[in-house]
């Protein structure tokens, strides 16, 4: 995965009003740490931050920093829950050579054979790589698959010097067999059965029955 360069600066007011005031200049707080550093507080452009997690697992050399450019990965992301927008990011210290565990979209294509569902149990893997060999994605390909058919993490096909970290035996999808007219019909109907069948009357509590009524005209 290539890399992307992002001029960071310094940050040394902290708390909620002056991150405010960065989101505000169209800045994005953001905290660096790894191997054994303290940890450091960054600003980041948002218009370069946003267009630079729009890949999974994007390697960025961060410009500018005391000391020297930094490589980095996205470790936690926080958005805005309503515009999206990117408020604060964890930045990971990596080096190259060295190993980072990731989590992988898996990416499936073809169709699988006609009578088929495709049941997808995982969006993305666990694997560990070499933190610049980063595979952006994991490719599944279950064109003609037939009923039965599953695909356990163990039979992925990764990258060189990548390895799982998950169990081998993690079921990533599996093929079963799709629903008959007569099944949807049966699902569909039993709703509406349910609804049109007459409503079980209230049971009567004893002695309030109607044959009561006698007894309220005789003036009692």
């Amino acid at each position: 995965m290539p890399e992307v360069r992002i001029a960071a600066e310094p940050r040394t007011d902290f708390g909620k009003g002056a991150a405010r005031r960065e989101r505000r200049a169209g800045r994005v707080p953001a905290v660096l740490y790894g191997h054994g550093t303290d940890t450091r507080h960054v600003t980041l452009p948002g218009h370069d931050v946003m267009m630079a997690l729009k890949a999974a697992n994007v390697l960025i050399r961060l410009d500018g920093l005391p000391g020297g450019n930094q490589l980095v990965l996205p470790k936690a992301i926080q958005r805005d829950p309503i515009r999206g927008s990117v408020e604060h990011v964890d930045l990971i210290l990596v080096r190259r050579g060295e190993k980072v565990t990731v989590d992988i979209p898996i990416q499936v294509t073809g169709e699988v054979y006609s009578g088929g569902l495709l049941d997808q149990q995982l969006v993305q893997i666990s694997i560990e790589a070499e933190a610049t060999h980063i595979p952006a994605a994991i490719e599944i390909d279950v064109d003609d698959m037939k009923v039965g058919t599953a695909v356990h993490a163990g039979d992925l096909s990764l990258p060189e010097g990548s390895s799982l970290a998950v169990e081998p035996e993690t079921l990533v999808l599996h093929v079963v067999a799709a629903p008959t007219a007569e099944q949807m019909e049966a699902e569909i109907g039993a709703p509406e059965a349910a609804a049109a069948a007459p409503a079980e009357p209230a049971p009567v509590p004893e002695g309030e029955g109607t044959s009561g009524s006698g007894s309220a005209a005789s003036g009692e």
